[in-house]
């Protein structure tokens, strides 16, 4: 008996269940910092080399980065890995199940690329979390020729996309002069003081932040010891807003909060801003509706609860939306409640739930390539760059104007 091709998909996704969630409870049990996800990406790129994939590792000048390759046709299909932790708390996002998800659809689709006409590429992004990954990968020219891109992200909900605002990471550091804070105190230049002027200044502002314009961030450095006039503070901050436009009006305000501490106090003021902002997200709507049509055979339908009122993230994978089509649906793991960036969550994310998850998640998205590919007019939408062309010139203007 001939097996139908969804037969032969979900008989190849029993095959390699068991491998999955080994992959996906391996990256929790050993989580990595941004561009430092050495043995995830290791373990990443051999089964997919095993499985017939060509693999080029240290992509765009990053060692934790890769893309892996098979099929031919004039359609190019993308599925982003991310497995980067989270300082301290892990996994509290659930890169792993994104990796093991990611990797399973492009295993699923690797028998049937050649017959379909697609190329399937997995692209392994770092540092989601903090470094922008996919961004290096962007302006590397890695997703040039790329027709559709797309990934999955666990969440306490079932969404057909992550609500995206657009961040910026911004790094504050004051240097004044040591003293003895008792004895000479007014020999020293407090930065402790420039610091906390400019959290006063931020607080202020808040009254008149414009609607989805947000600032939270952290001090990593105080000072040294009590007695001694703190003579050097660091500070990592995320300004954010719903859109590039938005926030680069806004990122100068944050700005001259800081600045306002060092003008009060005589310390020197110095930003660093280690990689480049991400952007809201264009979610492609044909590829969102075909999700939410496979999501519902699989028993999982996209529910618009008031988690999509208040959920507000950022992610780099909205880079990639701004110039390629793409979705970024949410799996729910059941962890409420626990949500993203919690211990309990991370704890959520190698359970039951998750590990079924990452299942549905592969096969999602495994249908959304088959799907496109296999219907005429569909093809026709995002084949040879079709629709990414138009993406990039509808972009191009908006932010022209």
């Amino acid at each position: 008996m001939t097996l139908s091709l969804d037969e032969k998909l979900s008989a190849h996704l029993n095959e390699i269940s068991k491998d999955l969630v080994e992959l996906s409870h391996t990256i929790h049990a050993n989580p990595e910092l941004a561009f430092n996800e050495y043995l995830a990406a290791r373990l990443i790129t051999q089964i997919l080399e095993e499985a017939g994939f060509l693999v080029t590792r240290n992509v765009a000048g990053m060692e934790t980065a890769f893309t892996a390759t098979i099929g031919e046709g004039d359609i190019h299909i993308a599925v982003c890995a991310e497995y980067d932790a989270l300082p301290d708390i892990g996994h509290a996002c659930g890169h792993n199940i994104i990796a093991a998800a990611g990797i399973g659809a492009a295993l699923l689709l690797a028998p049937v690329a050649m017959q379909l006409g697609m190329r399937v590429s997995v692209f392994g992004t770092p540092a989601e979390e903090a470094g922008g990954g996919k961004i290096i990968m962007l302006d590397a020219g890695l997703f040039e020729d790329v027709d559709f891109a797309m990934m999955v992200h666990p969440a306490p909900g079932e969404l057909d996309r992550m609500p995206c605002v657009a961040a910026q990471h911004i790094e504050a550091e004051f240097i004044g002069k040591e003293a003895h804070a008792a004895a000479f105190p007014e020999l020293g230049i407090n930065a402790l003081d420039a610091m906390t002027v400019s959290q006063v200044a931020i607080g202020l502002m808040r009254q008149s932040m414009r609607n989805g314009e947000m600032i939270h961030g952290i001090v990593t450095h105080g000072g040294d010891a009590p007695n001694i006039i703190p003579a050097k503070t660091n500070a990592r901050y995320i300004a954010r807003a719903n859109t590039l436009k938005e926030l680069k009006s806004f990122t100068p305000r944050v700005k001259a909060c800081f600045e306002a501490g060092a003008v009060a106090t005589g310390a020197t003021l110095n930003f660093t801003e280690h990689f480049a902002p991400y952007s809201e997200f264009i979610t492609d709507e044909t590829l969102a509706r075909i999700y939410r049509e496979e999501s519902l055979k699989r028993d999982r339908p996209v529910q618009y609860l008031t988690l999509t009122d208040s959920l507000k993230a950022s992610t780099d994978m909205a880079n990639v939306s701004m110039s390629i089509p793409s979705i970024h649906p949410m799996l729910g793991i059941d962890s409420a409640p626990a949500v993203n960036h919690q211990p309990e969550f991370t704890q959520a994310c190698i359970q039951a739930p998750a590990d079924k998850a990452v299942l549905d998640g592969a096969i999602n998205m495994a249908r959304v390539a088959i799907t496109v590919a296999t219907t005429k007019d569909l093809r026709a939408e995002f084949a040879k760059g079709a629709k990414r062309n138009v993406l990039r010139a509808a972009v191009a203007q908006e932010y022209a104007s």
